[in-house]
């Protein structure tokens, strides 16, 4: 992998300032590496949206979730995903790139199973509605947390809070099953995964300063990719609850 932070020298002309003429060259190089860092975390995250789309469609059209969910191992389904995700997070410094991207792949396939339940509760269409209305703001809200000069640092301790507050919410609703509790938990859940949406971009940017020209680049993409991915997909999950149309 090449080393952005220390590019080859250029060549100046006559009378040109040999300093500024390289520290000019070293920020072209440094914005064409942090461009093609940011770029294969987008395409890591959206293919592996799109993974996780073909398998759900295919896994409840087929009758395989039907036949999955009838069994306890809908609780191997259900808590699949999280298993992957605590062992790309916690295992980062011992795992390959290789294999940090083919967990990936593999998480991407059984949240795919594990979203084949909304097809059980939602109409298609509106499925298909709400997951277009979600790509639309994920694209703004994370532009927005690429391009702002502000840092959104403050925020994003706010927003952690916050999600420790919807999932304690979540468990008690869960004894509870109260309808005014799930639709404030779910209004809040879309505000708090959009502001993660901005504020993780502008944290994964400034992230490839330090790892840059390291061999760890690799699995930074990908770890960005499942923090976007678990972004975009939170909040298409809560925008469901007031987008969807129930069978």
């Amino acid at each position: 992998m090449a080393n952005w932070n220390d590019p080859q020298p250029t060549r100046t002309g006559f009378g040109a300032s040999p300093s500024l003429s390289g520290a000019y060259g070293r920020g072209e190089v440094f914005d064409a590496g942090l461009r093609r860092y940011m770029l294969s975390i987008y395409n890591y995250m959206a293919s592996g949206v799109l993974l996780s789309g073909i398998v759900a469609l295919l896994f409840a059209t087929t009758g395989m979730a039907a036949a999955v969910f009838g069994t306890p191992l809908r609780w191997l389904v259900a808590l699949a995903p999280l298993g992957f995700v605590m062992v790309m997070s916690f295992g980062v410094n011992r795992l390959s790139t290789a294999a940090m991207q083919g967990l990936f792949w593999a998480f991407s396939v059984v949240m795919g199973m594990s979203l084949s339940a909304i097809f059980f509760v939602y109409t298609g269409p509106s499925i298909a509605v709400t997951f277009f209305a979600t790509a639309g703001a994920f694209a703004g809200l994370s532009l927005f947390g690429y391009t702002t000069k502000k840092s959104l640092s403050g925020m994003g301790s706010f927003l952690i809070m916050g999600l420790f507050g919807i999932l304690i919410a979540s468990l008690i609703n869960i004894f509870l099953r109260s309808p005014g509790l799930a639709w404030g938990i779910s209004f809040l859940g879309v505000l708090i995964f959009a502001g993660l949406t901005a504020y993780d971009t502008q944290r994964l940017k400034e992230t490839y300063a330090q790892v840059a020209g390291t061999d760890f680049v690799g699995k930074a993409v990908v770890l960005g990719a499942l923090t976007l991915y678990l972004d975009f997909i939170n909040m298409f999950q809560f925008l469901l609850q007031f987008m969807g149309d129930r069978r």
